[in-house]
């Protein structure tokens, strides 16, 4: 095998795996306008995933304070709100944690896995068996 053939497997075997992973940038759709708002960076911390608002993407909205919210988010930016806590990974969902919407001030149980498509997410919110999804897009 020569240098440039390893040099190529390698690149795409890096990227492949890159993007069988929830950890990195994702834009947010709105599931009913289909709207993009902000993009949220997914990380790992202690074995949890969470997951927190780097860009919103409305100009008017970039200055945005969660007024709505509960507790230790209430009167803060929505910039760098921390919206997704405490998933665990359970085969290929994450699950166990929570989502918050910074619009309405509400937390739910939250949901994510990979489509078959591996730069899109797919993001459930539950309120007991009722839930609501959305799917968010990879930034490069």
């Amino acid at each position: 095998m020569s240098r440039f053939q390893f040099v190529l497997l390698l690149i795409v075997s890096t990227s492949n795996l890159q993007s069988q992973t929830i950890i990195g940038k994702w834009k947010t759709v709105d599931g009913l306008s289909g709207e993009q708002k902000s993009v949220v960076e997914i990380f790992e911390r202690d074995g949890e995933v969470f997951g927190k608002i780097i860009e919103i993407l409305n100009p008017d909205q970039k200055n945005a304070i969660c007024k709505k919210c509960d507790g230790e988010e209430k009167n803060r930016p929505v910039l760098g709100l921390e919206l997704i806590k405490n998933m665990k990974p359970d085969g290929k969902y994450y699950r166990k944690g929570t989502i918050f919407d910074p619009e309405n001030g509400k937390r739910f149980r939250c949901r994510l896995v990979l489509t078959d498509d591996s730069d899109v997410l797919q993001v459930r919110g539950y309120i007991a068996f009722l839930y609501a999804t959305q799917y968010w897009l990879r930034v490069e």
